[in-house]
């Protein structure tokens, strides 16, 4: 019978040869010795066949070959579901193990998910490097551990909050952890429903080669996997790699190299002041950056008249370089936030501790305050790298104490002669290499030190935050929803959008202003995710809650009477004073409901980008709304459709392989330019421990996804850019605010740029207008 299956009914998946990890076999799943598949085997837009392993798999003569269709799907996967489910209650501290081969020509980016009878699962992922067969684990329970910290006598290192999105292998194998992506990390172990390794939005074709997909039990835990692990400039201090710097003469010798190579940081040949296509058509000229539609193809126009496309890079700053040190201090030292402050904990500056604050110092994390082998004392000239986070939005602590190795490599680099001078080295080496890269623009999120260059175009941003009233769509992500239509809400709206104007003075290189991020407006997929604002908002009370009572006013035009109302979304409500009250059944159970709550959350989107439009036309008017950077996870078509009736360019964050045909749908409906304002690819190849959300086996790996994802977005009608997210890598030990630890930049914590990925964007870059106006520049050359 299959091993650790409820069912007792024979199936093919018995193991004809034990793996070679035998002293660790737990069960084994499946191993394909059969010449046909078991039932369970379900494929999604995917093909298999059983072949001879002879590809370097350890075990048995066969092996089961997948091929992934990701072309021309968006998604595809081989899933495991048993008949019934499987019962692995009776193991503790085990992994799930796969021995994968990649035979295919490039990288296959995995994802494994596996869900159990709870409705509950985890999302794991990997890269599979073109290659032999190598063993890929994911712990479903781990070891247990002491807890000085918590009081209690034990836990288990899954629960562990190390303040980091993946951690360390937790012992030393050639084996291969998936890296934790999201979903719980607890599953419930008496009923296993299903895994399921798939792709989504993948470009090509995969192909992959399964075999022995077994449980283990985990061998011991190495008590040192979160100790030491971080050097004195930040880097992985385990590990080696290519970009690794050793020494300070090293980092001196680097700084040298580079600034030799990049000279004045000349612009390609064909652009023109801005950053346009100097060798292309030119169109109205206005002064400022402005969008149109060219040989059916949207366009941004630059302020002298040249097409422009906008291939930038997000978040050149230092708001996210910090990490969490395990620190901090008594609280009535540490200077708290305003109701008034107009900028997001996680975009502050370093916000040092004070003078004050520094003697109360106190441990209130061992496991962090143990990732590091050095931290300065706060005597040390490079304690001006220290700072503070009075809100972290998840990790071990919720304030505390924070620590940026890269602006302490900054001033190892360039020297301080006055607090913080080297930020001026950093800005002006910073536009040389953007120029010398071949970049047009900044993306959003870019330092305001830059905003005064006439070197390389850029987009302001702001974020409307404040004491107005909340609303809900009960997966608020990073936090609840304004209230648009509490005035509260348009008043802190025009008090931001004046600040940007302040800061950006009527620039011309502004191209345009991006206003708030990833807002958690719904997930499409079901009525009950996507509309989630109007059923929460539903049960709240009127009389408190604006939104509300415009539901209510709403209604009330459309059905008169509430027998109508009740009648149409089958309830029984006595009044329409009853309907205000809220406190009734909002589900969206029939057809006329969910109708009405369409209706009612592009109401609420339209006040919210109407609002928004406002007071850019009043404070900004030649720069361009770029809206409000979607996440690709929350785009409700009632939203997307109230945007498209106030912004100029709509936004969107994808972290996907590239642009597909059926991501790129939904603007080609709307007709009008898009961009895609956050993407990334990293790697664990360079000392990190987690890649990013897209995932790449090598830095050459990830530059070839680079390009092919710009390629994507350079050869669609519709999208008139691509930003890069971000300039610089993650901490290995996560970023302050949510324990990003992503190998995600162009450089490294030690300001290196990652060589390959410069190469292939100067690459690319060279000919980007040749290849977004092939036509046009066929008829130039005539």
């Amino acid at each position: 019978m299959s091993i650790g299956c409820v069912s007792d009914k024979p199936t093919e998946n018995v193991a004809n040869q034990a793996p070679s990890d035998n002293k660790q076999l737990l069960a084994t799943l499946y191993s394909f010795e059969k010449n046909q598949l078991d039932s369970s085997i379900k494929l999604g837009n995917a093909s298999s066949q059983i072949v001879q392993s002879g590809i370097g798999l350890t075990d048995g003569t066969n092996a089961l070959k997948v091929t992934l269709k990701g072309e021309n799907n968006p998604y595809s996967s081989i899933n495991f579901e048993p008949e019934l489910p499987w019962d692995w209650s009776q193991y503790s501290d085990f992994n799930i193990a796969f021995d994968i081969a990649n035979e295919g020509q490039v990288s296959t980016n995995l994802r494994l998910i596996i869900s159990d009878i709870s409705g509950k699962s985890f999302t794991r992922s990997i890269s599979i490097p073109v290659g032999k067969s190598k063993t890929y684990y994911a712990l479903l329970d781990g070891h247990d551990l002491g807890s000085p910290e918590s009081g209690l006598t034990e836990y288990q290192e899954l629960n562990l909050s190390s303040g980091l999105r993946s951690n360390p292998a937790t012992w030393q194998s050639d084996d291969v952890a998936f890296v934790q992506m999201w979903g719980t990390k607890n599953l419930n172990l008496k009923g296993i429903t299903k895994i399921s390794l798939n792709i989504e939005q993948n470009l090509s074709d995969k192909e992959i080669t399964l075999d022995n997909i077994r449980l283990r039990q985990n061998p011991a835990l190495d008590a040192n996997y979160l100790t030491n692990i971080v050097d004195e400039f930040g880097q992985a201090a385990k590990m080696d790699f290519a970009e690794k710097i050793h020494s300070y003469d090293e980092l001196l010798a680097k700084r040298d190299q580079e600034l030799e190579q990049l000279g004045d940081g000349e612009l390609l040949a064909d652009r023109s002041k801005f950053g346009g296509w100097k060798n292309g058509p030119k169109l109205k000229a206005t002064g400022y950056f402005r969008t149109e539609k060219i040989n059916n193809k949207w366009s941004l126009v630059d302020p002298e008249g040249y097409l422009f496309f906008t291939s930038g890079i997000a978040n050149v700053r230092m708001s996210n370089s910090t990490t969490v040190t395990g620190y901090d201090f008594a609280k009535e030292t540490i200077k708290q936030r305003s109701a008034d402050d107009l900028t997001p904990e996680d975009s502050e500056g370093l916000n040092p501790p004070s003078a004050q604050s520094i003697p109360t110092r106190h441990v209130v994390s061992d496991v962090r305050k143990n990732m590091f082998q050095w931290l300065p004392d706060y005597n040390d000239p490079l304690a001006s790298s220290y700072g503070y986070r009075r809100e972290v939005h998840s990790g071990p602590i919720k304030h505390g104490e924070v620590f940026s190795f890269y602006m302490a490599n900054l001033e190892r680099k360039y020297g301080e002669t006055t607090p913080y001078s080297y930020i001026e080295n950093w800005r002006d080496v910073t536009l040389d290499r953007m120029r010398n890269w071949g970049f047009t623009s900044f993306g959003n999120w870019v330092d305001p030190v830059y905003y005064d260059n006439e070197k390389m175009p850029y987009f302001a941003n702001g974020w409307i935050i404040g004491d107005y009233k909340t609303v809900s769509s009960g997966n608020d992500f990073w936090g609840a929803l304004p209230d648009v239509f509490d005035p509260k809400f348009a008043e802190r709206a025009d008090i931001t959008i004046r600040q940007i104007a302040d800061e950006t003075k009527g620039s011309p290189w502004c191209v345009g202003i991006f206003v708030d991020n990833e807002k958690s407006w719904g997930r499409p997929g079901a009525p009950e995710t996507e509309l989630g604002i109007v059923i929460n908002t539903l049960k709240r009370d009127g009389t408190e809650v604006p939104t509300k009572n415009m539901f209510t006013e709403k209604m009330q035009a459309k059905y008169g009477s509430i027998e109508q109302l009740n009648k149409a979304w089958h309830t029984s409500l006595s009044s329409w004073a009853d309907f205000q009250q809220g406190g009734f059944d909002s589900a969206p159970s029939n057809a006329a409901r969910i109708e009405d709550y369409e209706f009612l959350l592009y109401e609420y989107a339209k006040q919210y980008f109407a609002v928004v439009n406002g007071a850019l036309e009043k404070h900004l008017p030649n720069q361009l709304y770029m809206g409000v950077r979607f996440a690709g996870w929350g785009m409700p078509k009632a939203v997307v459709k109230a945007a498209s009736e106030y912004i100029d360019v709509m936004s969107v964050n994808l972290y996907k392989h590239g642009l597909t045909d059926t991501t790129a749908k939904f603007i080609e409906d709307l007709d009008m330019p898009a961009v895609i304002g956050e993407f990334h690819i990293g790697t664990t190849a360079s000392g990190f421990f987690h890649p990013g959300l897209v995932a790449a086996s090598s830095q050459q790996d990830r530059a070839r996804m680079y390009v092919e994802f710009m390629n994507s977005v350079i050869d669609n009608n519709y999208f008139v850019g691509a930003h890069w997210f971000q300039y610089l890598d993650s901490p290995i030990t996560g970023r302050a605010y949510d324990g990003e630890n992503y190998n995600i930049g162009f450089v490294s914590v030690t300001d290196t740029p990652y060589q390959v990925m410069v190469d292939a964007a100067r690459k690319m870059h060279t000919g980007l207008y040749e290849r977004r106006f092939s036509e046009l520049a066929t008829k130039q050359s005539k």
